[in-house]
């Protein structure tokens, strides 16, 4: 009784202060510039943490970490140092500034409507936000699924109420307010995933005696390789698929709308300069600690009825199983870990998707005028409607057992990245870039993704992974834009001088290389 009652004194609590910010930042919501971008004057740790937590939910806590660690061992840390170095350190260097200087000089406040006027098409925007809105909700169902598993364990109750809960109370501080909510909220919940992590391990690690014992454990574990002590090695037993996981989950934040968004908002060059230097460390502990944990789980495997090398419920009851023996505070602990992980994505999430579907479908092809009191009331709507969407579609899923988290995040991820990465990127840097290459690219991902989906058997056995193809698609976007982009016809010059121009507006520099502290606007 006095474990339940630890863990519910912490989950009341924790619900509290995040709805209690919610009410607070309801000022910074008043018109479309603060609910979408909190005006464009968030600093360097709000906006680091609001980055690393929109990017680590569930899904890689539970399903990638106990899916990848499974079958790697600790190698999975690969992808850890991916995420830190390749999905935020470089994502920061090579895309915040630019992103931050083009997004206020074309006046965009999402990923659609930068398309929309980079490259004068009012066609490519309403396909973008279709393809987000689409392809999001299986991400924000895998969100829920990874949620079963840890209340399941943790508390006697109904899975469903669990979601509709967590649903409810996300609703109420991103609809009162908005992205500084969602901002502030991160950042607390950031604070608590980084030590969440940190005391988690340390438990795993202690209870089989410390990290050389654990480790000499792991290297006597067979598993289905044949190979000694190949999941306590370097690069695993598999060290193709697992490039294939490092791919998507690192350069895939590159195209993703709700992690670039991040970076409209931002206040100023001294904030590009520590949210790289703090959105790089928040990775190493989170990413680099979930898939290092995850690497541990086949010491737990007497927990689990594994059948044919997988646990009978799926890789996802990895990391259930390897908590499970922790004493009740540390499982509270985790538990909030894990809903914090989840609903800063989710909230995220759905403040991308709705924000999208106004500002880039409804207003102007609906409702032809939309006044900021209105496109806000739209937008507020829609994050209802985007959650209960999902709800429906988690509970569908979770007594339908349809896939694995990994699956659904790469189905996701794939699509997303696949479409928006390079001709997102190629349009913050290259004038030749053409609207051509960007449909391509568009149709082209999304085609692949759907494929995978429903004649995923057809594929070659190396593409038959969601998550490989997904990586695929993000590299071939790279190499699809600049090659439509030369065989077909170059863009205006005289409009693309317009739109570069916003590069060489002085402040103490060159926008290229500072965006200045007194030229907001």
């Amino acid at each position: 009784m006095f474990d339940y009652a630890i863990k519910f004194i912490l989950l009341i609590l924790f619900f509290g202060v995040m709805v209690g910010i919610g009410l607070y930042c309801r000022r910074h919501a008043t018109d479309v510039s603060g609910f979408v971008l909190g005006g464009r004057s968030v600093g360097p740790w709000l906006t680091a943490f609001a980055y690393g937590t929109s990017y680590f939910s569930a899904v890689v806590f539970v399903g990638y970490a106990g899916q990848f660690g499974w079958k790697y061992g600790v190698a999975a840390t690969w992808a850890g140092l991916g995420n830190a170095f390749l999905g935020s350190l470089l994502a920061w260097v090579v895309l915040g500034r630019r992103t931050r200087v083009m997004t206020q000089h074309l006046d965009s406040a999402t990923m659609p409507e930068f398309f929309g006027k980079r490259f004068e098409s009012q066609s490519l925007k309403l396909c973008a936000s279709a393809i987000i809105f689409i392809f999001l909700i299986p991400y924000t169902a895998s969100l829920y699924n990874g949620l079963s598993r840890l209340f399941a364990m943790a508390f006697s109750i109904d899975y469903s109420v669990c979601v509709v809960v967590m649903a409810v109370l996300t609703a109420v501080y991103v609809i009162a307010g908005g992205y500084m909510a969602t901002a502030i909220n991160d950042f607390i919940q950031g604070i608590i995933m980084l030590a969440g992590i940190a005391a988690v391990i340390l438990a795993v690690l202690h209870s089989q005696g410390g990290f050389l014992a654990a480790l000499e454990k792991l290297a006597q574990v067979k598993g289905e390789s044949s190979v000694p002590g190949v999941y306590a090695s370097f690069f695993g037993p598999d060290p193709v698929n697992l490039l294939g996981v490092v791919i998507l989950t690192s350069l895939g934040t590159w195209g993703l709308p709700q992690m670039v968004q991040k970076f409209y908002a931002i206040k100023s060059e001294t904030a590009i300069s520590k949210g790289t230097v703090i959105s790089t460390l928040f990775a190493l502990v989170v990413a680099g600690g979930c898939y290092f944990l995850g690497g541990f789980g086949r010491l737990f495997a007497d927990r689990m009825d594994v059948v044919d090398g997988v646990p009978a419920g799926g890789y996802d009851a990895v990391i259930p199983a390897m908590l499970s023996g922790l004493p009740a505070a540390l499982i509270a602990v985790v538990v909030i870990l894990v809903l914090s992980a989840s609903m800063s994505t989710l909230s995220s999430l759905v403040l991308a998707s709705s924000s999208t579907l106004t500002l880039d479908f409804i207003k102007g092809n609906i409702i032809k005028n939309m006044d900021e009191k209105r496109q806000v009331r739209w937008m507020r709507g829609l994050v209802v409607v985007f959650i209960a969407i999902s709800v429906v579609l988690a509970l569908i899923q979770y007594k339908s057992s349809v896939t694995f988290i990994a699956q659904l995040m790469g189905v996701s991820w794939g699509a997303l990245a696949g479409a928006f990465l390079a001709p997102f990127l190629y349009g913050l840097y290259w004038k030749r870039t053409t609207t051509a290459a960007c449909w391509v690219s568009f149709l082209f991902s999304t085609a692949v993704m759907l494929a995978n989906i429903f004649v995923r058997s057809s594929f070659p056995a190396l593409l038959q992974s969601p998550i490989n193809a997904g990586a695929f698609c993000m590299i071939a976007g790279l190499v699809i834009v600049p090659a439509v982009s030369l065989v077909t016809p170059a863009p205006d010059r005289r409009r693309l001088e317009s739109v570069f121009a916003c590069y060489e507006r002085r402040v103490t520099v060159t926008v290229r290389d500072s965006i200045g502290e007194q030229n907001q606007h």
